[in-house]
């Protein structure tokens, strides 16, 4: 493990750093505390009882926890890969923090439900994952839930940024190799950066450290959406790309059904979430999609 910034406490553990989340949350947590940034070569999550050994040396004040499985068609062929990494690692950590008074904060997703509704899905609303993925990751919610500690599980959708595999680096590539991409038009959701993830959980780190009260965080403990606002489609987005990396010079974007795109794993049509609760309870001002967008292409 590496000591990024070695001080006094609290501690604050940080996994999957590497990933697109990760690396912005290793950033933005600095100077809130110790951070202790774990990557796969230092800490192998799929090995659960070092899991628990490193927690109980360590004796972090918060867990926070990005890492996943987020490989969603592999997933549904790779299903013991998927819960190990989703559920069973979110679990072991959750068991470890109601053991020692830790708070963990920890990431799911808009693919623990359906995609049926028809508006934005609020907390409350009723889960129904249509792949292995959300599957597994609302088993780490469920998990993570009946251990009672302090968490908070922070669900998110259609993330990006400017490292790792995703959707925005994926049409910067092929923007070099085409002219032309046909993209699905009929899911809809908001694109949202790692980096507005990052800063967001920062913004509630440094609110439940400044009150110096673990019931603070016990009386919040819960789920929580945080997403960009507003909604777009994958089409919508791929325009919106182009349109401000290359000045509209890019390729020709072209609106396709999702039964054009066969893949093995299915997608909700509606990704939408309502972000009123996270910005009530935190006083979060999230930005639009198109705004986080152009912030992180500026960057």
């Amino acid at each position: 493990m590496r000591e990024v910034d070695v001080g006094t406490e609290p501690t604050i553990l940080v996994t999957g750093v590497n990933g697109q989340v990760g690396y912005e949350l290793l950033r933005s947590l600095q100077g809130l505390g110790r951070v202790v940034a774990c990557d796969r070569s230092m800490l192998d999550l799929s090995d659960l009882e070092r899991v628990r050994s490193v927690v109980r040396e360590l004796k972090p004040t918060i867990i926070v926890n990005p890492a996943a499985y987020t490989a969603v068609d592999k997933a549904e062929t790779d299903i013991d890969a998927a819960r190990r990494m989703n559920a069973d690692v979110p679990r072991v950590f959750a068991e470890e923090a109601a053991r020692s008074g830790a708070t963990l904060i920890h990431y799911s997703t808009d693919y623990v439900f359906d995609g049926t509704k028809d508006g934005a899905y609020a907390e409350t609303d009723p889960t129904n994952p249509q792949n292995v993925y959300g599957l597994t990751k609302l088993e780490g919610e469920q998990a993570i839930a009946a251990t009672g500690c302090a968490h908070l599980i922070l669900r998110t959708s259609w993330v990006y940024g400017r490292r790792g595999k995703n959707f925005l680096l994926t049409m910067l590539k092929l923007a070099e190799e085409r002219s032309e991409l046909r993209v699905v038009a009929d899911q809809v959701g908001a694109p949202t950066w790692a980096n507005t993830i990052a800063a967001s959980t920062a913004h509630i780190v440094a609110q439940g450290l400044a009150s110096r009260d673990d019931d603070w965080w016990r009386s919040r403990s819960g789920i929580y959406h945080l997403a960009s606002g507003g909604e777009t489609s994958w089409c919508g987005f791929a325009q919106a790309i182009f349109s401000i990396a290359k000045n509209g010079a890019g390729p020709a974007v072209i609106p396709i059904p999702a039964s054009d795109y066969p893949v093995p794993a299915a997608r909700p049509g509606n990704s939408r979430l309502s972000t009123r609760k996270v910005s009530e309870a935190f006083g979060l001002h999230l930005p639009t999609w198109d705004e986080a967008l152009r912030l992180c292409l500026a960057a």
